[in-house]
């Protein structure tokens, strides 16, 4: 089942998460393997989407937000978008369009960032935004300070934040065919004493800008948890993870997120959404598929799961609900 494990270290300005998506990584990757017409994600852009689908796990569960988290990279090689989305239920979905071949061991710069141009994007997008409100968008290139091609997709989000909030951030990514997961360490934002003094949003912002790599504390956990290998995050529980790294520090942990209070998928389309858009279509257009196909095929865009309509189907999209024949609880 899909986890999420918060904690805090006690005494100093420094909070952690660990997410660890198996059932809910698991049902993205079948219902994109399971679609006829784009067959399953070759394996580089599997692990890119699923250290995605982590990070916006993580980053969601990091802020106080009514509304839905989206993760998005672009760019100008074979993978032309790969988006991740992450809602305060923490229901996650995941996808990405691939054009073209590209080599088993393709790293971040040869799937998105070819000519250094590749951007990621993140939109917040509020659940109750009054009408015309647009979104909150961040977008920062894929590569660093001097211009370098950034490797790995922690890098590139570490980079987000700090020049989006000002606040030292490492993060620890990993993703196969069973398992999406994902560690963050943050150093707390500075306040307290100076939000009752009248001190600006501001100064805030500075305070904290003025605090990067100057924790002594922050900096001593980041190493620690920046020797996680990638072997260790994928197939290690919390509990082990969290012991081997900070065995001489003391955790506050909170309740673990499971289940449906926890990381689960989850997306909108539905059988009962694509019938209301079959009908949308009319019933001589639906039976000229029929005809010519014996069929009507649709996928969601997003997930990739196929659902598939026959002549029966599509009489009972069409037929008034008073005379549809009723339903059996006989399984046939």
């Amino acid at each position: 089942m899909s986890e999420l494990h918060k904690f805090l270290f006690d005494g100093m300005p420094v909070r952690g998460m660990i997410v660890r998506l198996t059932d809910a990584w698991q049902e993205i990757l079948a219902r994109r393997a399971s679609n006829t017409t784009t067959g399953a994600y070759p394996p580089p852009v599997a692990e890119l989407l699923g250290e995605m689908t982590a990070a916006a796990a993580l980053m969601q569960s990091n802020i106080k937000f009514n509304g839905a988290l989206i993760l998005q990279i672009f760019g100008d090689g074979p993978v032309k978008i790969a988006v991740a989305e992450a809602k305060p239920d923490l229901s996650l979905r995941a996808t990405a369009k691939v054009v073209g071949d590209l080599p088993a061991d393709a790293r971040l710069p040869e799937m998105v960032n070819a000519s250094n141009k590749g951007r990621c994007a993140i939109t917040l997008d509020p659940k109750d935004k009054l009408p015309g409100a647009t979104p909150y968008q961040g977008v920062v290139p894929l590569f660093g300070d001097q211009g370098e091609k950034l490797g790995r997709l922690s890098e590139v989000l570490q980079h987000y934040m700090l020049q989006s909030e000002q606040l030292d951030t490492t993060l620890v990514l990993a993703a196969d065919d069973k398992v999406a997961a994902g560690l963050l360490i943050q150093r707390l934002p500075v306040k307290g004493e100076g939000n009752l003094e009248g001190t600006s949003a501001s100064d805030h912002d500075q305070a904290n800008e003025d605090q990067i790599g100057r924790n002594e504390d922050y900096n001593r956990i980041s190493i620690l948890a920046s020797s996680l290998t990638r072997e260790e995050l994928l197939t290690l529980d919390v509990d082990t993870i969290l012991r081997r790294l900070f065995w001489e520090e003391k955790l506050l942990r909170f309740e673990p997120q499971a289940g449906l209070l926890g990381p689960h998928f989850a997306c909108t389309c539905g059988r009962g959404r694509v019938a209301n858009m079959i009908r949308g279509l009319g019933i001589e257009e639906a039976e000229g598929i029929l005809a010519e196909r014996g069929e009507i095929e649709v996928g969601c865009d997003f997930c990739g799961k196929q659902y598939r309509f026959d002549a029966v189907d599509a009489a009972q999209i069409f037929t008034a609900p008073g005379d549809q024949m009723p339903g059996s609880a006989v399984v046939q």
